[in-house]
């Protein structure tokens, strides 16, 4: 499956230049390059690992251990050096040899960064009173910093970094802006010493993701690729998907969501796939465009795949405060609904052009088969993860604390696998372009690098499974033993195949270290652009804990959308695909959730909805990745074009029409929460999943004008009208019966007192607000204590005066649920008093489920009317 050498160079060379680096020295200062990408790869698994603390214990050094502590001065260190080394300062500047300007800038970046470490006693005896020396390190590792952003991911994010110093410094002469933030500016010293001399920004929450959590992960995924994991992933999903209607398209599709799971970026997941996927849907018929469209809108929806998601989902764990399970858990429906309408848009597209699947020997596997082994699929993995909680259970009494039995059942396992691996026939590579495409047998290709998955499943199992005697361990443990397990295999399942098949075990010995190494080089390399992102990005939230920016960026955005949550969320929607042309997705996320998440919220609030926070963070979590195939600066799609020759415009814009679908989905759960598995049991989650999946499927299918057959203008409409409606079936509820009782003044209390214990309350306030004195809405939502209202407003730190036909509200004390969200918001001292001007509960209605049935006809009407028009089966 090959294609002309010069397309692969120039899709190598936008990796390059976009992810790793686009320098390659050929003397000493390439093999330096590389050797100090394996020493970052090695210091993060030292950190992670247990050996400081032993080799501490051991010694007596404190220094073994107290580095753990000062990893994310070193890690920026080792991002700001690399930058510098690998990526070009310009366009011209040599790439051949590191130039001298080069190693001054090396210098520096890294001395500022270990000045924190080497003088971090003395810095720590005096806080916010900096030397002279402290500020001329801080200056210089900022300019240094920008530098090697500029160099490694372009001008946007220096302009935006730059943009929020200028506020640090001179945002307080602003009388504007002085009024809306209380910020009376900063000296040079302040900012400065802010910014590096502490852990508020350019060291803050960001980079600490990066250096405890993202580095792992980025390195599991470039381990297993490099030992042939990635392959493996595209095999199997050609042997699975390849023979049907379309077949290298929906590999395509499968195959990217599996290596997405292992990989954190758009334009190295199209690259590594497409180089397989384009050139095979171009032979049995996609236009060159097309073909560059569905691999980039698989490759950038990639990063929503659990269990490994882009590095901005590790940072939604520390913003959000919730676990990574439960982002799993959010991302999970969504990311699943996306990949099935995708491959369900691909099948639409070959039926549109009359397509056929590629050739296979043995038996062919149908449409429900394929259906069927992915149910079974999931119900085994289910059987099986019960199997090994009860026999880790059975165990637990012989192992107690101890790893050992579980990792001698993790290797027999292995060996097992490899002995059958081993029986297996390796994959012929496909080298003859004129000749008819074939896809793999399915058994084999699957069972011959099943193993593969054993340290996926040790990461899976690690993040989520938890019984009464085993803990889950965070996402960087679960990620460092699953990379352990990672280099094993890397190292040993080449040669131990050769053992089993009598080949030349030496020879594979030497390929496994290689790829071991490689696999090394690789994710340090890949975390380039994510260590310097973060730190930029750290100015920013830096800036906004300093100056309270946000407040002025979020007034503006308030004002120009007027109130209207749906016009505000269209606006932070266009600004993340704006910004997301000049930024990775991990510095498009901070920036954007850091300003307008609290805005979205309080709108939402004022507007009578309550918007989960997580529900605000995976909306610009999915417009920041969607931006990688935005035109006309979508990278992957420019990768995508560089591979299968067409239009990088074309391809980007036809990749952004099948990805509408995505589009779609965040304005939905934003307003329907279920989609994210909030509040729900199991039952109904799977009937959410599929009246979730068939609204998705329809939708689809107008977006594309073909259903069974070529769709007229009306039925397109009812489509969508279908679809909406299965999506947001309360919407038509809404207009038949009123969705609360609503109460005002000391009846209030009593609808309140009558309620169940734990039925949601939703109180709405009315107040002047705190900065302009105007009158404004907000809602909150809290439990009700049945019989006793005030009992109910006490526990959440709310006390309600009754006062004629108002109820007054007093303000609330700091460290009481409310205060931050309505504490410094009002004036509760003012001439217009704070006042809870309605409660509302739920209304006892019919369910909104019912209007699914007159959906369902419409439906079957459409079906009724497009079928005789049908002029070829519909798989």
């Amino acid at each position: 499956m090959v294609d002309q050498p010069s397309t692969e160079r120039t899709a190598d060379d936008m990796v390059a230049e976009a992810d790793t680096g686009a320098r390659n020295p050929a003397n000493w200062q390439g093999t330096l390059i590389l050797g100090t990408c394996i020493a970052w790869s090695l210091f993060q698994l030292y950190i992670a690992s247990r050996i400081p603390g032993m080799l501490a214990q051991a010694t007596g050094v404190s220094f073994f251990a107290n580095v753990v502590t000062q990893a994310r001065f070193i890690h920026l260190a080792f991002a700001i050096g690399l930058a510098t080394l690998a990526f070009p300062l310009t366009k011209t500047a040599p790439r051949d040899r590191i130039p001298a300007y080069d190693w001054v800038l090396v210098v520096l970046g890294v001395a500022s960064c270990l000045y924190l470490v080497v003088f971090r006693n003395e810095i720590a005896t005096r806080p916010g009173l900096w030397s002279t020396s402290d500020i001329v390190m801080s200056a210089i590792g900022m300019v240094v910093l920008m530098i090697a952003v500029w160099r490694s991911l372009g001008l946007p994010l220096v302009v935006i970094a730059c943009l929020f110093i200028a506020f640090a410094f001179f945002g307080g002469y602003s009388e504007w802006a002085r009024n809306i933030t209380n910020y009376g500016g900063a000296s040079l010293s302040k900012a400065l010493g802010h910014y590096w001399m502490q852990t508020e920004g350019v060291f803050g929450v960001a980079l600490g993701v990066s250096t405890t959590m993202i580095f792992l992960f980025v390195l599991f995924g470039a381990i297993l690729d490099r030992a042939g994991g990635g392959n493996w992933f595209i095999q199997v999903a050609i042997a699975l998907l390849g023979a049907l209607r379309g077949g290298p398209a929906k590999a395509s599709v499968l195959s990217s969501m599996l290596t997405g799971m292992i990989s954190g970026s758009s334009i190295a997941n199209t690259v590594t796939t497409g180089t397989f996927t384009i050139p095979l849907m171009k032979r049995i018929g996609f236009p060159a465009e097309k073909a560059g469209a569905v691999e980039v809108a698989s490759s950038t929806n990639g990063q929503l795949t659990p269990p490994v998601m882009g590095a901005a989902a590790f940072l939604m764990v520390e913003y959000v405060n919730i676990p990574y399970i439960d982002v799993v858990k959010h991302a999970f429906l969504p990311a699943v609904i996306s990949y099935i309408a995708l491959l369900y848009i691909v099948h639409l597209e070959s039926l549109k052009m009359g397509l056929k699947g590629l050739e296979k020997p043995g038996r062919k596997i149908g449409v429900l088969m394929i259906a069927i082994l992915f149910l079974s699929g999931f119900i085994v993995l289910g059987i099986l993860t019960f199997l090994m909680i009860g026999l880790r259970m059975i165990l637990d009494p012989i192992m107690g604390g101890s790893i050992y039995v579980a990792v001698a059942l993790v290797a027999v396992l292995y060996i097992v696998l490899l002995k059958i691996a081993a029986s297996m026939p390796e994959i012929a590579e496909d080298t003859d372009p004129d000749a008819p495409p074939k896809a793999p047998r399915l058994t084999p290709t699957l069972i011959g690098g099943l193993y593969f998955a054993i340290p996926i499943f040790i990461l899976v199992w690690n993040l989520m499974v938890r019984t009464d005697t085993l803990d889950r361990l965070s996402p960087a443990l679960s990620a460092f033993w699953a990379t352990i397990f990672m280099i094993v295999i890397a190292l040993t399942h080449r040669p131990i195949k050769a053992a089993f098949r009598g080949h030349d075990v030496g020879a594979e010995a030497r390929a496994g270290w290689g790829d071991f190494i490689q696999g090394l080089i690789l994710g340090a390399r890949n975390m380039i652009g994510i260590g310097v992102a973060t730190g930029a990005a750290g100015i920013i939230v830096g800036t906004i804990s300093l100056t309270g920016a946000h407040q002025v960026i979020g007034t503006v955005i308030e004002v120009i959308s007027g109130g209207n949550l749906m016009v505000l969320l269209i606006l932070v929607a266009i600004l993340s695909l704006i910004l997301g042309m000049g930024l990775p997705t991990t510095a498009n996320y901070i920036v954007v959730s850091s300003l307008m998440a609290p805005v979205i919220i309080s709108v939402g609030a004022q507007a009578g909805l309550v918007v989960p926070l997580i529900a605000v963070h995976m909306f610009v979590f999915y417009f920041g990745i969607l931006a990688d195939d935005t035109p006309p600066v979508g990278l992957a799609a420019y990768a995508a074009a560089a591979i299968s020759r067409g239009d990088p415009i074309k391809t980007g814009l036809q990749g952004f029409a099948y990805d509408i679908r995505t589009a779609l989905l965040p304005f939905l759960f934003i307003f329907n929460t279920d989609l994210l598995l909030i509040d729900v049991t199991f039952l109904h989650a799977v009937f959410i999943f599929f009246v979730a999946l068939l609204a998705m499927l329809l939708f689809a299918a107008a977006t594309q004008g073909y259903f069974i057959a070529k769709s007229r203008l009306w039925e397109t409409a009812v489509l969508l009208l279908i679809a909406f409606t299965l999506f947001r079936p309360g919407f038509w509820l809404d207009l038949v019966e009123e969705p609360y009782v609503t109460a005002s003044g000391p009846a209030a209390l009593e609808l309140m007192a009558e309620e169940p214990d734990g039925t949601e309350i939703r109180l709405q306030i009315v107040g002047p607000d705190f900065d302009t004195g105007e009158m404004r809405p907000t809602t909150v939502v809290l439990p009700a204590v049945s019989g006793d209202a005030t009992a109910a407003l006490d526990a959440q730190g709310l006390t309600v005066m009754p006062e004629g036909d108002t109820l007054l509200l007093e303000e609330p004390f700091p460290g009481t649920p409310f205060f931050e969200q309505i504490g410094p918001e009002y004036d509760y001292y003012g001439d217009d008093p704070v006042v809870v001007s309605a409660v509302e509960v739920e209304n006892d209605r019919f369910a909104k489920e019912w209007f699914f049935i007159p959906a369902l006809l419409l439906l079957a009407g459409i079906v009724l009317i497009q079928r005789p028009r049908a002029t070829q089966p519909a798989f």
